[in-house]
């Protein structure tokens, strides 16, 4: 029964091997996930299974946690407004080394334990990105219900995107794993938002795939339920559940970012839970999936993406 069960499971996943063979899928991770130890060795096992199976892969990753921890550590003031960090000299320097340090080192080394032969990156190298200081800007902050201006510091907005690096190193079968860091025209080093990292790096790549893996299970209408999981969205039904109400806080700029791979042409956005064993072949290789999978525009009900659409 259980021969018979992995075989059905194989003829499932053929079609879909066949759609994806040679594209190339953007991986985002939060830092949360990056800890070595069972739950990152089962999401890199999944990963290296993908690698195995001809899909190309590129890997961007937070470490906002980990940042937290080495702040603390060494005694510097840690300062969220509107859930964006603020980056002063002192904070600019821990996030370094921990970004290009201790995240994507331990990243790389989970990554060559399950054979994946991954090669670790900033926005700096190759000159990947460019970006610009983030400019002082009216931000609200829900904490405090107040509207003032914020200088974030040491903050890049991405202006620009140079992927011939990444297609040069996924033409060679390796995988490139990107941490939040990037430089300006002048080599002046900012902390980025991975998740933006992310969706300009897919568009620059032609994903045919955005993962943004987290800790939920995907856009809730509640997130205390997840029997109210959304597991199939548009643009147009996102937007009303922003409108609404319903989705809140840390979601919502995934979900700005989200929005911008789909309407700079990447076809699919996939929100899955790493935490969960086997999430994200289950979302790869099934039509039902286990997370939210976000379009442009549906049509019709959920499409089996095996036919590569």
């Amino acid at each position: 029964m259980h021969f018979q069960s992995s075989l059905h499971a194989l003829r499932t996943a053929i079609p879909y091997i066949r759609a994806y063979k040679g594209r190339v899928f953007v991986v985002k991770l939060g830092g949360g996930l990056c800890e070595p130890g069972k739950g990152l060795d089962q999401l890199v096992n999944q990963v290296a299974l993908l690698h195995q199976l001809g899909i190309k892969l590129v890997i961007v990753h937070g470490g906002g946690e980990q940042a937290n921890n080495l702040c603390a550590r060494l005694g510097l003031e840690r300062r969220i407004v509107a859930g964006r960090r603020i980056t002063d000299d002192a904070t600019l320097e821990a996030v370094k080394m921990t970004f290009a340090g201790t995240v994507n080192t331990n990243l790389l080394a989970t990554l060559r334990k399950f054979g994946v032969p991954a090669v670790g990156l900033s926005g700096i190298d190759g000159g990947l990105l460019t970006v610009v200081k983030r400019p002082v800007q009216p931000v609200h902050d829900p904490k405090t219900g107040q509207t003032r201006n914020i200088d974030f510091g040491h903050v890049g907005d991405i202006v620009g995107v140079n992927a011939d690096v990444l297609r040069l190193l996924l033409a060679g079968d390796y995988v490139p794993v990107i941490c939040a860091l990037a430089a300006d025209a002048d080599g002046h080093v900012f902390n980025v938002n991975a998740d933006t990292i992310a969706t300009r790096v897919a568009v620059a790549v032609e994903a045919a795939k955005y993962f943004l893996i987290t800790n939920v299970d995907g856009v809730l209408r509640d997130v205390n339920d997840p029997q109210t999981l959304q597991s199939y969205l548009d643009l147009g039904q996102l937007d009303e559940l922003v409108a609404s109400g319903v989705i809140r806080g840390g979601m919502l700029p995934k979900l700005a970012a989200c929005r911008e791979a789909l309407l700079a042409g990447v076809p699919r956005v996939h929100i899955i839970n790493g935490l969960v064993p086997d999430t994200l072949l289950a979302e790869v290789f099934t039509n039902e999936g286990c997370g939210s999978l976000i379009v442009a525009q549906r049509n019709g009900p959920k499409a089996n993406d095996a036919g590569g659409t």
